[in-house]
């Protein structure tokens, strides 16, 4: 049963779990790709631009984790966007958001920062701390091309608005995005229909998690290791900083996967593909090259500014 206190369902238990019939099976394990963005922060990318199509509607998957200063202290001082969404979960940290829509807010531990890019903008990221732990992730969401010259947005969700509920076998499940076992996320998106959850789980734990068949989805193990999969399919183990791309077999109609040699947690995403043509140029996320020539001239035409000024 899953109580709700202001439509958040706090450390609720879930009575059954959620009901997978055919599990979907690992199509390759990915190991991210060491980089470094903004001004030096140091991270791994997970999700490559190779796998954008594959994975479509997600565009990017960056981790980043460091207790040493000079791997993130410079931050990602004033950069542009347009054409898609950035989703910023902050596991540990203090990151500071300005933009030109005239947007502020500070992501914290366990917070969440969800930005529409759309028609433009400018922004910033820069640490609010000097010394100590920050560790989350970025996650990149494409437009449809309906939308991607939309009004930018933003929204700041701190932790304790992150619906969360525990199943029976004593897995924990922050919903960020989309459902799990009949809890709503604190977001939902109508056209791509993103699913993330972080899900937590104690050692020997299992977790089942309904996925649509036409969905791209996959995993990423950010501690500890997990099994994935169960009787009716092949069991593929999966270490840490690992990405698990889970294939879209016919009438497959979800994920099971189970902490192996000590807790887990892992993140878990799908979303329905927009099937449209990508076109990438750095923060320019567009369907085609004569688009992405037009974002690059308006931003040198400061069209993107709007009379910003990031005071930080």
């Amino acid at each position: 049963m899953i109580h709700t206190s202001t439509a958040i369902a706090a450390n609720a238990r879930e009575s059954t779990q959620e009901r997978v019939a055919q599990p979907r099976p690992v199509e390759r394990l990915v190991a991210g790709m060491a980089t470094s963005d903004g001004a030096g922060v140091r991270l791994t990318r997970v999700l490559t631009q190779h796998l954008q199509r594959r994975l479509d509607p997600f565009l990017m998957l960056d981790a980043f984790k460091s207790d040493d200063p000079d791997d993130y202290l410079a931050g990602f001082p004033d950069h542009p966007h347009r054409g898609f969404e950035t989703v910023t979960y902050m596991l540990a940290g203090r990151m500071r958001h300005r933009d030109s829509a005239g947007h502020e807010g500070l992501l914290e531990n366990g917070g969440v920062q969800w930005m529409t890019a759309g028609s433009g903008l400018i922004h910033s990221e820069l640490p609010e701390q000097e010394d100590g732990l920050m560790e989350g992730f970025q996650l990149w969401i494409n437009l449809a091309a309906k939308d991607k010259m939309t009004t930018p947005g933003y929204r700041d969700i701190p932790s304790e608005k992150i619906p969360e509920l525990t199943t029976d076998a004593g897995a924990t499940v922050r919903v960020i995005a989309g459902q799990s076992h009949g809890v709503a996320g604190a977001v939902s998106r109508p056209l791509t229909e993103p699913l993330y959850l972080d899900v937590h789980l104690p050692e020997g734990a299992t977790f089942a998690q309904a996925i649509p068949e036409g969905h791209n989805a996959f995993l990423y193990v950010y501690r500890g290791a997990i099994t994935l999969g169960c009787e009716v399919t092949t069991p593929v183990e999966v270490p840490t900083q690992r990405m698990a791309v889970l294939a879209n077999a016919t009438g497959a109609d979800g994920v099971v996967f189970a902490a192996s040699g000590g807790p887990a947690r892992v993140l878990v995403l799908a979303g329905a593909p927009l099937n449209e043509p990508i076109a990438q140029y750095g923060p320019f996320v567009m369907n085609s090259q004569n688009e992405l020539h037009q974002a690059m001239q308006d931003y040198r035409d400061g069209k993107f500014d709007g009379g910003y000024q990031n005071a930080s």
